[in-house]
């Protein structure tokens, strides 16, 4: 049995938002985009381009920077970068209706707890999101790798909404499963990402460079364990399995370039805070220190002070 037809908006319809609302689009439901700067331009002047190992899409819909264009919607994927979670957050007030749910799909840990601090926790569902993809050209979104959604309540179980979401996105060729225990989800994929997407910035290597390098390999490894340290202050016990599980994983993705790595080389600001701060803030507040994070984190302010210096001016 297909799922319902719904109304979807898409807020930051980007690599990951572009790809997952092409495929639920291609899959017969409403959705809308919103976007900005060019990416947003060009979608609509030519459309949505998306260029997938599973298949290419073109997708004609509306595409805009304003909610208020939208109006209430059944389901809004959040896909913006951390740093402007609660400014998106602010903004969904137009496409919020009676039973409306946030789905976040972004990295990091405290995402949904912020959208949930606005919107009510009984509206908020965290995913984590395994894909590699990136917007190649304005408009036109590449997707080279993964493409599965892990997603769940905030205070764990499964919901008849979470279970409606999941078939959602099924129905629409996304992997798409719940997990009851999402919090743990979220920090076992920053095991990976806080270790890798910083040192891809600074060493500006590939996921392949730096598990060449012995070097590099055990920066990665010393920060996944203040990654695991700094969980146990959410009371998120991570076994030495998510360590094993992330350099397997890495040893499979070759020349891949981290989210991070993108957004460096395209001048974009960087999700220091979300993916390394974090791990700095929390381990602080118990008295402990994270030494490697702290590093990664002040030398990526740096690159990111720089990068915003150059928009600005």
């Amino acid at each position: 049995m297909a799922a319902q037809k719904m109304d979807i908006a898409v807020v930051g319809a980007g690599a990951v938002g572009g790809y997952f609302g092409a495929r639920l689009a291609a899959a017969g439901q409403s959705v809308a985009f919103i976007a900005r700067g060019s990416h947003l331009e060009a979608m609509r002047k030519e459309g949505l381009k998306v260029k997938s190992i599973q298949g290419d899409l073109k997708i004609q819909s509306l595409f805009t920077s304003d909610p208020e264009d939208v109006g209430a919607v059944d389901l809004i994927l959040l896909c913006v970068k951390s740093y402007d979670t609660e400014e998106a957050a602010a903004r969904l007030a137009p496409l919020m209706g009676e039973k409306t749910v946030v789905l976040s799909l972004q990295n990091g840990v405290d995402n949904p707890d912020k959208i949930a601090a606005l919107w009510g926790q009984a509206r908020t569902l965290a995913g984590v999101v395994y894909i590699g993809a990136l917007v190649s050209a304005p408009g036109v979104v590449e997707h080279s790798a993964g493409g599965r959604i892990v997603l769940g309540e905030l205070d764990g179980g499964t919901s008849e909404r979470a279970k409606h979401v999941q078939k959602l996105l099924s129905d629409a060729r996304v992997p798409c499963a719940i997990n009851a225990e999402i919090r743990k989800a979220m920090w076992t994929k920053l095991v990976w990402n806080a270790p890798f997407c910083a040192l891809s910035c600074l060493a500006r290597a590939t996921v392949k460079k730096i598990m060449e390098s012995d070097s590099l390999t055990d920066l990665a490894l010393k920060c996944m364990e203040e990654v695991r340290e700094a969980a146990k202050c959410q009371e998120v016990e991570l076994g030495r399995s998510a360590v094993e599980d992330a350099l397997s994983m890495s040893r499979s993705l070759g020349d891949f370039k981290p989210s991070m790595l993108q957004d460096l080389e395209a001048g974009k600001p960087l999700e220091y805070e979300a993916l390394n701060g974090v791990i700095v803030s929390l381990l602080s507040t118990k008295g402990s220190e994270a030494p490697i994070n702290k590093i990664f984190y002040a030398v990526l302010k740096f690159l990111d002070h720089r990068i915003r210096s150059r928009t600005v001016s």
